[in-house]
């Protein structure tokens, strides 16, 4: 069984575990807009749990958009849930704000929101960071529609050293439909972060590289990412290629990431994915479903899709035999 909703559609979405409990926390927006671009605009974050990741209970929204000149007065996007030494759980999510009805133009920043138990959420009054233009496109620079700082995936440095956090963004500099690259900040408390330079070149055939997830399955790091094939550059738009879900090698907690060495785990149809062991320890596949076979957007989260590696060494979805 999927997880969808009557009358919202479900896009993006982040995961969290306590014990036997997977937490799903994800976008959603009416159907009654009519037109699913429309939902960015009306995004909020729900909840829901399961045991298995197939049958769902909805908790309903946790999160929505903050006051008139809020830094998410518009909408909240996309984040990652993370536990705290102190036993609370963080919320880092993005805060979108469109200054205009009228123009695609708008600004992403990284908030954070703080709960005792993974269902009553407190924001906090100011973004936790901004992009930093000395690395990353910002809108002034007007090469973009938008000031891209959204998606960030945080989690602890394996050696001890604080936590990183993964962000989509864009280079301030190369051709601007190529300037994709993986965003990197470091905080030694999840409370006081600093902007570092990318982990990632741009010019790797990606405008962006949305909801970045790094993991280690089966001993091999690997990053997974979203692009579609909207949004390809280069040679990958001169080759004809599609976009989808991607996966890249990645050695390390912080690479370096080579995007341009990226491989398609899944079509246009799915988006989003995300790596999470279910309740048996297996590595399988989240993802929401994206364009239907009639082209139309469809909005919402497909079952579990067993995740390995390939004997050529990329990450791919295996292929079970079925049941006799």
């Amino acid at each position: 069984m999927t997880f969808a909703l009557d009358d919202h559609w479900v896009w993006d979405f982040w995961l969290a575990e306590t014990g036997d409990l997977f937490h799903l926390f994800y976008l959603h927006a009416p159907r009654s807009l009519g037109d699913p671009d429309l939902r960015h605009r009306n995004a909020s974050i729900g909840h829901a749990v399961s045991r298995d990741l197939r049958h769902w209970a909805d908790r309903g929204p946790v999160l929505g958009p903050g006051n008139a000149g809020d830094f998410d007065e518009t909408a909240t996007w996309t984040g990652s849930v993370i536990r705290a030494p102190d036993g609370s759980w963080r919320m880092f999510y993005t805060g979108a704000r469109f200054p205009s009805a009228d123009s695609p133009v708008n600004i992403e920043t990284i908030g954070v929101a703080t709960s005792a138990d993974l269902a009553t959420w407190t924001k906090s009054p100011t973004p936790a960071l901004a992009a930093d233009p000395r690395w990353y496109e910002t809108l002034p620079d007007r090469t973009w529609r938008e000031e891209a700082w959204r998606d960030p995936w945080v989690f602890a440095d394996p050696g001890g050293d604080g936590w990183h956090m993964l962000i989509t963004a864009r280079a301030a500099h190369g051709d601007p439909l190529d300037r994709g690259v993986v965003a990197h900040a470091m905080s030694p408390d999840l409370e006081t972060w600093t902007v570092r330079e990318p982990l990632s070149a741009p010019g790797a055939g990606f405008a962006h590289l949305e909801v970045p997830q790094l993991v280690t399955i089966e001993g091999r790091g690997a990053l997974l990412f979203s692009c579609d094939t909207a949004h390809l550059a280069g040679e990958r738009r001169t080759r004809g290629e599609r976009g989808g879900i991607w996966a890249v090698a990645v050695e390390g907690a912080t690479g370096p990431i080579r995007p341009a060495e990226a491989a398609r785990v899944t079509g246009d149809d799915l988006y989003s994915g995300r790596a999470v062991r279910d309740a048996t320890g297996r590595w399988v596949l989240l993802a929401f479903e994206n364009v239907g076979r009639d082209g139309d957007f469809v909005g919402r989260v497909c079952d579990p899709l067993p995740l390995g590696w390939s004997d050529d060494g990329r990450l791919s979805v295996v292929v079970e035999e079925p049941v006799r």
